[in-house]
């Protein structure tokens, strides 16, 4: 059997002590033989540095200093690579079972697509399940006016790196979703209807700490667009879209950053302009409106019977999985 095409995986940590270890095991449990890992740490004051210690002789290489943000220090571990797929995983995410294997084997398949993305499960700073976010076949053109999809459960081909670029430095929220642009404006992408990663959700994240910037990049995102030259047929024909687009993911983290007003503005602004683009979200919506009523109580409520749910949904494999994880955090 011919030698399976080397991955490379990259990770960027500050401050993440608490969950960093979980990450790299999450990357050096995968069942894919042929994969390389790299840490970049951007001079982290936690205790990050004795993990990576403790684990140096397992990555391919990691380092410690400072850095311009995170897509710099993407950018330093996808240039140390050499794999002929590549990903970055957030030192506050992991991967579940199988993860590597399921998405070289698509990318395998389809030789003509630049990425493909799976679906997550979304969890909060203790492990516990939120969500399970579930993406579509998105394009180009969905892509365009802001469709998600989960960054952790990414994983792209070399070359479609390579045409597209590196992450671009200005962007310090939405970075990942303006190189899925990119890529997208020279290659297929594709969907692999697998739960693949964990996202989490916790206080020190930038999607909930800082969620009310990410309309700022929403905004930089639309004016690179408007100019990008694949991308001026669709952005004229589409424009109204791509700018409800823009609307509505700023009223999602303005909702979550607790700005309910302020979110409901956008989110009117959304529906104003493409109804349907709102609409796709109308259960966070309205949870917004009951948040200005003082009935924020309800959305906790009913997150938490959706997640008992949902659990029943998963694998007893992937619960095991989660459940073991669990055991490891660094307090």
């Amino acid at each position: 059997m011919a030698e399976l095409p080397l991955v490379s995986i990259v990770t960027p940590s500050f401050n993440q002590a608490a969950y960093l270890e979980q990450a790299i095991q999450s990357v050096l449990d995968q069942d894919y033989p042929n994969l390389e890992y790299f840490v970049i740490d951007g001079v982290s004051s936690d205790k990050s540095t004795e993990i990576l210690q403790k684990y140096s002789r397992r990555l391919n290489g990691w380092v410690s200093e400072p850095d311009q943000g995170q897509a710099d220090a993407i950018n330093k571990g996808f240039v140390r690579s050499s794999g002929e797929y590549i990903a970055w995983l957030n030192s506050d995410d992991f991967y579940l079972p199988g993860a590597i294997s399921a998405a070289i084997e698509t990318l395998q398949a389809h030789p003509d697509w630049g990425l493909v993305y799976g679906d997550i499960l979304a969890v909060d700073g203790r492990g516990d399940l939120i969500n399970i976010q579930r993406f579509g076949d998105w394009g180009l053109e969905d892509l365009m006016q802001f469709r998600i999809i989960g960054q952790p459960a990414v994983f792209m081909r070399r070359s479609a790196l390579e045409k597209a670029g590196l992450l671009d430095t200005r962007f310090h929220f939405l970075l990942d979703r303006q190189l899925w642009l990119r890529i997208a404006e020279n290659f297929a992408i594709g969907h692999i209807s697998r739960l693949l990663a964990v996202a989490r959700f916790h206080e020190g994240a930038k999607n909930v700490a800082r969620a009310a910037d990410f309309g700022k990049d929403a905004r930089e995102v639309y004016l690179w667009m408007k100019d990008e030259p694949g991308m001026v047929k669709e952005f004229e024909r589409s424009e109204k879209k791509i700018l409800a687009g823009v609307h509505w993911i700023n009223g999602r983290y303005l909702s979550e950053a607790g700005q309910p007003w302020q979110a409901l503005k956008e989110d009117v602004k959304s529906l104003v302009l493409y109804p349907p683009t709102a609409l796709r979200d109308w259960r966070r919506i309205l949870f917004t409106i009951l948040q200005m009523a003082g009935l924020g109580p309800i959305k906790e409520s009913y997150t938490r019977r959706r997640a008992s749910r949902q659990i029943k949904s998963l694998s007893d494999d992937v619960i095991a999985y989660l459940q073991n994880l669990s055991k490891t955090r660094v307090e």
